[in-house]
C-alpha cells in the first residue's frame, strides 16, 4: 500500500525500544492516517494493538478488525480503560498500544491525557508515530521516557514534534495540545 501510493516509512529508533509502549499517532485529521500508520507498523514488525468501538469488532466482519490488532471497547459503558490498558501491556511480552489522543478527526481544543497515565502506570515509554502528508512519510519519530517527567513536560515535548503541515487537513489540527 505504501509503495503504490508513493509513501515511505521511516524510523531511526530500533523496534525493540518501543515494542512495549504507548504508541501515539498524530496528527489525526483523516481516516487515512489509520491506514498509513498501520501499514508502516506492519512493515516495521511492531506488535501493535488498537482500541476501537466494539461496533467494528462484533458484526460478521469483526474478524477483519481483530486480525488488524483491534480490541473492541464498549464506549457507552463506564469503563476504566486506563487500568484495562495497563493490565494488557503488563501481561504482554510486547505490545505497542496505539492511541490517538486528539480523540477526533475534527479540530480538538486539547488532547486527552489517558495515554500519559497508561504509560506512567505501565512504566513504558511513549512512542511518537506520525503520518506526514506533505512529505508522504509515515513512521516513528522518537520515544519519550516519562519516569521522572510531569505531564506538562511530556506534553511540551510532544507538542514540538507535530505540526499542522503534516496533517491531511492542516486546518483540523490544533498545534496547542494542552
Amino acid at each position: 500500500m505504501l509503495f503504490v501510493t508513493g509513501w515511505k516509512f521511516t524510523s531511526e529508533i530500533p523496534v525493540e525500544d518501543f515494542k512495549k509502549s504507548v504508541l501515539v499517532c498524530a496528527p489525526h485529521t483523516s481516516n487515512w492516517d489509520f491506514y498509513y500508520c498501520l501499514a508502516s507498523f506492519w512493515v516495521m514488525g511492531i506488535p501493535y494493538r488498537i482500541m476501537i468501538k466494539d461496533a467494528y469488532t462484533k458484526p460478521w466482519y469483526g474478524f477483519i478488525f481483530k486480525a488488524l490488532g483491534c480490541i473492541g471497547v464498549n464506549r457507552g459503558q463506564s469503563n476504566n480503560l486506563v487500568e484495562y490498558s495497563v493490565k494488557l501491556i503488563k501481561k504482554s511480552d510486547s505490545m505497542a498500544l496505539v492511541n490517538t489522543p486528539e480523540g477526533t478527526r475534527s479540530r480538538a481544543s486539547e488532547w486527552k491525557k489517558g495515554f500519559f497515565y497508561i504509560a506512567k502506570r505501565a512504566n513504558v515509554p511513549i512512542a511518537l508515530a506520525y503520518a506526514d502528508y506533505k512529505n508522504k512519510i509515515a513512521g516513528i519519530a522518537k520515544t519519550i521516557h516519562i519516569e521522572d517527567k510531569t505531564i506538562d513536560q511530556v506534553f511540551d515535548e510532544i507538542q514540538e514534534m507535530y505540526t499542522p503541515e503534516m496533517a491531511k487537513y492542516p486546518e483540523k489540527y490544533n498545534p496547542k495540545i494542552h
